[in-house]
């Protein structure tokens, strides 16, 4: 009896402490989701596509920039090279395939990775397309990831050439030479020698590309349209939530989206900041637009590009006041030369600029902070004269459209994509 006493007192006992433990398990486990789902939720509009989706996507993308700002801190190395380090991380995609032939190269002295469709019949000419990946002009490559599936695709959909320029980056590049570099490259390949060695039709190159690709994409087109010594002019520019302007980042969608991801607001200004190479303490007083406040009279001769009281429907005003400071910080406009620079805001180009620029395609989600930047764009070329084709996501977000292949895939993404590449079909 005393061992059968012994023995169920030693099982209790583990009884007990299994007991003890699992529930330590569940409370742990309890604690583990509530903080990852903490960190992980964002409330988000209720039109926004696939809220959950994009809610995981922008949390691993904050951690990231979290890791990357820590190994800043402790001198490991720059936070965005741990950034663009993590978005390639995929071996690079340079296998060619049927109909597809695939090199990396230099055009103009800029690195470049092309596409070239070799279907159809021997002597056929084809269109073609040079392209700018986005990336704050500070991260992301032609050549690995979605930007290197999206170029691919491309040029098999369009059968055509496909030149992805690889423009340099900061930290280590600052405007202009993110500007310089894709000018340079698009102005050699429109040479009619070099167009006819990959047997490109010269009345059929387009440009194109994506947030601050888009903004060097109408950045170059207007050099280009303007440039006498170019004989081969663009005939379409394809631009995909460009960024366009740096003079006011209180318009109704900044406004609006300052806090959807994947591009909040004070992201995009420090993203501006580094491509300027300006003072990174200027970023809250840009904010609140203190670097175009009334006083400062060097801003004047620009104001009408956005003035997005004039320039954007009604329906995108309602409900939002214009952000005006009576006295600014003049410091910030006389630091930065470049906030004032066409090159870097093609919104500020004049009448008479874009009038000369080719048919464009601008497409804006309705959950981004450069919804505005696009619309009052595409306006501003109409008033020139130019034929605008505006294609709008109500429930899009910044990024999605190169978010259309496995494993970030977004229905938006899938839908904005095949209505991109049916429209330079269309008209390239």
């Amino acid at each position: 009896m005393v061992c059968h006493f012994a023995r169920s007192s030693h099982s209790s006992c583990h009884n007990r402490r299994d007991t003890t433990l699992m529930k330590g398990a569940f409370a742990l486990t309890v604690l583990l989701a509530a903080t990852t789902a903490y960190y992980f939720y964002i409330p988000l509009p209720s039109t926004i596509s696939e809220p959950w989706k994009l809610m995981l996507i922008d949390g691993v993308f904050r951690g990231i920039m979290h890791v990357g700002r820590l190994a800043d801190s402790l001198g490991i190395c720059h936070f965005l090279h741990v950034v663009n380090f993590s978005m390639t991380l995929d071996a690079p995609d340079s296998v060619s395939s049927e109909n597809l032939l695939v090199s990396d190269t230099t055009v103009g002295g800029v690195n470049a990775r092309i596409c070239q469709w070799t279907g159809g019949s021997a002597g056929e000419l084809r269109r073609a397309v040079v392209f700018f990946h986005g990336g704050g002009w500070a991260l992301g490559s032609g050549k690995k990831g979605a930007y290197a599936t999206l170029c691919k695709k491309m040029a098999k959909d369009l059968k055509a050439v496909i030149l992805s320029v690889e423009y340099r980056l900061a930290p280590e590049a600052h405007f202009p030479d993110q500007f310089e570099d894709a000018f340079q490259a698009s102005k050699h390949f429109l040479q009619p020698e070099v167009l006819a060695q990959y047997s490109v039709d010269p009345e059929r190159v387009g440009v194109s590309g994506d947030s601050a690709g888009g903004n060097l994409a109408a950045a170059v087109a207007q050099q280009v349209a303007t440039d006498s010594s170019i004989p081969v002019k663009f005939k379409v520019q394809s631009l995909i939530y460009p960024v366009l302007q740096t003079l006011d980042f209180n318009t109704p969608s900044y406004q609006q989206n300052r806090n959807v991801p994947i591009l909040y607001r004070p992201l995009m200004v420090w993203f501006w900041l580094e491509y300027l190479d300006a003072d990174r303490g200027f970023l809250p007083a840009m904010i609140m637009n203190n670097h175009t406040a009334q006083d400062l009279e060097q801003v004047d001769p620009f104001r009408a590009a956005v003035d997005w009281t004039a320039l954007l429907p009604p329906r995108f005003t309602e409900g939002y006041e214009p952000v005006v400071q009576a006295h600014g910080t003049p410091r910030i406009v006389e630091e930065v030369p470049g906030l004032l620079d066409v090159r870097a805001s093609p919104l500020l180009a004049e009448r008479e600029v874009l009038t000369q620029t080719p048919r464009a395609y601008i497409l804006t989600c309705e959950h981004d902070v450069l919804r505005d930047d696009g619309l009052m764009y595409g306006r501003r070329l109409e008033e020139a004269g130019v034929a605008v084709t505006s294609d709008y996501y109500e429930d899009g977000f910044h990024g999605c459209l190169t978010f259309s292949f496995w494993p970030t895939f977004f229905t938006v993404g899938e839908r904005a994509l095949r209505n991109y590449i049916a429209w330079l079909d269309q008209n390239l």
